[in-house]
C-alpha cells in the first residue's frame, strides 16, 4: 500500500506535471513574473467558473479577507460577526483593521456559523457578517443574506476551504460559495482544493465599483503607476502560481468528485457506529467539497484514537483544538463560556482524517479499519 498522506500533492502533481511544467516554463521564458498573462488568464477563467463578474487575484487568502474588508470602508470600532470555530486568519484581519470581532457559536450539524447566534449578536455597531464555509461545506447563505438585508449589513464570505461548493436556495437556484455575499475571499494555499505551489488568494464580487476599488488596494492603491488613489497594500498573485492554477482549475470539479467519493466510502464504513458522527453528503446540491473529512468522536477517547492512528502511520489532525474566544490574542471579557456550547463540544470531539484527490480504496479501508479497531 502506498504511504498515506494527509494531503498527497506529489501524486496529484504527477498526473498533471506536463501541463504544469509547460505553464511554468512559459513564465520563465517571458520573464513576466508579476501580473503576467498567466494571471489575467486565471482571473478570466475563474470568473467564468464561478459565474461572478469580478475576480481580483492577490497574494494569499488572509490578504484576500483583509482587502475585502478594506474595500468596504469599515471603520475602527465597527463590529464584525464571525464564527468562533475556525482558523484564526478570519478574526486576525478584523483585529488588524481595528474592527471589533464578535465571535458566535456554530451549528452542531454542519459546524458553520449559527444563524440564531448571528441574530443575537447584532447591535447598532454591527456592520458585517463573515460566514466561514468550514471544511468545504457551504454555510446557510440564504438565511445569512436575509439577515444582512434586514439589518443593512455587509456579508464577506470566507471561502478559503470551499471553492467549488454550491449553495442551494429555496427557489431551486444554485450559486457557488464565495459569490453570494457582497464580497468573497479564498486561499490557494497548496493543500486547498484548488491550490498552487506557494501562496495565493483571490477576492470575488459582482459589484463593479467595489471591484475597481479592490484592484487598486491590491496594488499599493494604484490604478496608474505612481498615482496612489486609495490606501493599498502589496498583494499580487505571482505569475508562476497563476500558471499552476491554470493547470488545475479545469480539474476542480473532478477533484471535488474524488473527495466526495472518498467521503462516501469513509461514511459508509462508519455508518451506525455509536461513537462516530460522520459528515453528511448532500447528493443533490454539492454543498460539501470536503476540504477536510472531519468526524465527531462521542463517548470515546478522541485523543487516544488519534494516537492509535498516528502509530499505525495514518496522519490525522484536530481542526481546531482551541476556540478563538480562548486564544490569548483574541480573549475578551465580553465572552462567556456558556455562549459557546457547541464550539466547546466540537474542540473535544473533532478529528480529521486524510482527505485528498489521490486516496484509493486500499488506503481508505486501512484507515477505516484502524478507526473501527480502536473504537470496537
Amino acid at each position: 500500500m502506498k504511504k498515506i498522506q494527509m494531503v498527497d500533492l506529489k501524486s496529484q502533481y504527477e498526473k498533471i506535471k506536463d501541463t504544469v511544467n509547460i505553464s511554468i516554463q512559459e513564465v520563465l521564458d517571458t520573464n513576466t513574473y508579476i501580473n503576467g498573462p498567466q494571471v489575467h488568464q486565471f482571473q478570466k477563467s475563474l470568473e467564468e467558473y464561478l459565474d461572478v463578474k469580478h475576480v481580483i487575484p492577490c497574494a494569499n487568502g488572509t490578504d484576500a479577507l483583509q482587502i475585502a474588508m478594506m474595500g468596504l470602508d469599515l471603520k475602527p470600532g465597527d463590529e464584525v460577526i464571525t464564527a468562533d470555530f475556525t482558523f484564526a486568519a478570519t478574526v486576525e484581519v478584523i483585529a488588524l483593521l481595528q474592527l471589533i470581532p464578535v465571535l458566535v457559536d456554530v451549528d452542531l450539524y454542519n459546524m458553520n456559523i449559527s444563524i440564531e447566534g448571528i441574530k443575537k449578536a447584532i447591535t447598532p455597531k454591527t456592520k458585517a457578517i463573515v460566514p466561514v464555509h468550514l471544511f468545504g461545506r457551504a454555510a446557510n447563505m440564504e438565511a445569512i443574506m436575509a439577515i444582512a438585508k434586514e439589518y443593512n449589513l455587509y456579508v464577506i464570505e470566507d471561502n478559503a476551504q470551499a471553492i467549488g461548493a454550491n449553495c442551494k436556495f429555496s427557489d431551486g437556484t444554485k450559486k457557488k460559495a464565495g459569490t453570494i455575499g457582497h464580497v468573497g475571499a479564498t486561499s490557494f494555499f497548496p493543500s486547498k482544493n484548488l491550490g498552487c505551489y506557494g501562496d495565493g488568494g483571490a477576492v470575488f464580487t459582482n459589484d463593479d465599483a467595489l471591484a475597481h476599488k479592490l484592484r487598486g488596494i491590491v496594488n499599493h492603491g494604484m490604478y496608474e503607476r505612481y498615482h496612489h488613489d486609495v490606501v493599498g497594500v502589496n498583494s499580487r498573485l505571482d505569475s508562476i502560481q497563476a500558471a499552476v492554477l491554470n493547470a488545475k482549475l479545469p480539474l476542480l470539479d473532478e477533484y471535488g468528485r474524488a473527495r466526495q467519493d472518498a467521503a462516501r466510502k469513509y461514511s459508509a464504513a462508519f455508518e451506525g457506529h455509536k461513537n462516530i458522527v460522520a459528515p453528511t453528503i448532500c447528493s443533490i446540491c454539492d454543498c460539501h467539497v470536503f476540504h477536510q473529512y472531519t468526524l465527531r468522536i462521542i463517548d470515546a477517547d478522541r485523543n487516544g484514537l488519534m494516537q492509535h492512528l498516528l502509530e499505525k502511520g495514518i496522519p490525522c489532525a484536530i481542526y481546531y483544538p482551541i476556540p478563538l474566544h480562548l486564544q490569548k490574542a483574541y480573549a475578551d471579557s465580553r465572552y462567556n463560556e456558556e455562549d459557546f456550547p457547541v464550539t466547546n463540544q466540537l474542540v473535544r470531539e473533532v478529528l480529521s482524517l486524510p482527505m485528498h484527490t489521490e486516496l484509493d480504496d486500499e488506503q481508505i479501508k486501512f484507515i477505516t479499519d484502524s478507526v473501527l479497531q480502536y473504537l470496537k
